[in-house]
């Protein structure tokens, strides 16, 4: 096993984020070897060195993987400044830490991700994956060319090109239609701002599948497990692709 910071250390053991380690190091909370250190970016090795947190020693944490029915209105965040609610209140507190992988806005719905296993998370996320991401998106209105344009891709106010890998019109009716649209990257509001481009308006966002990962009828709220062969199927589609790690430290849901 090859060097890495001591803060990214403690998050590859599935103790904390990145985040909340760089304060407990800091802070005086973090020993090596009988040593306390306070350099977030110190090299260890967590197959050699002894590293404890308040003077109990760490060792890999049990790898949790959770599938989750992210309601609207909540936060992809452990706390929020604003006081609004976030993913972690659905959540059974005897859990240890896992982190969301990748993000859902306030406004989106649908399937999460949370993980302690902070490598495989980045696998999932990395661009050169292209794991497809599929959502169902209830718009006010629409007209004849938008599944063409948003495919060909669109440039929104900032200059950012956005385009879908695939859509198409799910059930269409007098006053709204439900959209599905698939993508394999995935920019900040990425579906979104691409309609607004177009001067449509998002009613409701539902992501409802990641690569062969289908959110089902879990119910909105709750969590379950990642089964075996879930994740060995979301594996094995990842392995199709090209990945390096950072330098630096199946059928949709039914409509709702």
């Amino acid at each position: 096993m090859r060097q890495v910071g001591l803060a990214r250390a403690l998050s590859k053991l599935g103790y904390c984020s990145r985040s909340r380690a760089f304060e407990l190091i800091c802070a005086g909370r973090v020993g090596v070897n009988g040593a306390v250190c306070r350099r977030p970016t110190a090299l260890v090795r967590s197959d050699r060195d002894r590293i404890e947190v308040d003077g109990k020693p760490l060792a890999s944490a049990t790898k949790i993987y959770l599938v989750m029915n992210k309601p609207r209105g909540t936060v992809t965040t452990a706390s929020d400044e604003k006081g609004r609610e976030t993913v972690y209140a659905f959540l059974d507190r005897s859990l240890p830490w896992v982190a969301p992988v990748g993000r859902l806005d306030k406004a989106s719905e649908g399937l999460l991700m949370l993980t302690n296993d902070s490598e495989w998370a980045a696998r999932v996320l990395a661009p050169e994956t292209h794991l497809s991401k599929t959502y169902h998106v209830q718009v006010a209105g629409i007209g004849d060319n938008v599944i063409e344009r948003i495919t060909q891709g669109v440039i929104a106010e900032n200059g950012d090109r956005l385009r879908a890998k695939h859509a198409g019109i799910l059930r269409k009716g007098g006053k709204n239609t439900w959209l599905e649209i698939v993508l394999d990257e995935g920019k900040n509001r990425h579906i979104r701002r691409m309609l607004e481009s177009l001067n449509v308006r998002v009613l409701r966002l539902v992501r409802v599948a990641i690569g062969p990962l289908c959110l089902g009828d879990l119910p909105k709220g709750n969590c379950r497990p990642l089964s075996r062969m879930e994740k060995q199927r979301l594996d094995a589609e990842m392995k199709k692709r090209t990945y390096r790690e950072p330098a630096l430290a199946a059928r949709p849901a039914e409509l709702p």
